[in-house]
């Protein structure tokens, strides 16, 4: 059973929350849509993996993991959406 949640933070976009293992993408995921990065970083956040895990998992670099949480606390899902940096051009970079 997938167990997706969502709790509101403050004014701002819902945040995302992963509980178990059967929630996040399948391992052999090639095409990162922004909801499969935010369940992954959503699942680090909530313990579910660990940031080492979630990268040997899914053959991420740990800077790529970081900032696809540094975009997600930025802007929530819309902020992983491919071209996010390109259309704003205040975009956290660090």
């Amino acid at each position: 059973m997938k167990l997706v949640t969502f709790k509101p933070a403050n004014d701002a976009e819902p945040k995302l929350s992963v509980t178990n293992l059967s929630a996040l993408p399948p391992v052999t995921t090639k095409r990162w849509v922004a909801s499969r990065k935010a369940a992954v970083v959503a699942a680090v956040n909530g313990g579910v993996l660990t940031a080492m895990e979630a990268c040997r998992r899914y053959g991420l670099s740990p800077e790529e993991l970081a900032e696809w949480e540094r975009h997600y606390e930025a802007e929530g899902v819309k902020g992983l959406r491919a071209g996010a940096q390109l259309r704003n051009p205040e975009y956290p970079m660090n």
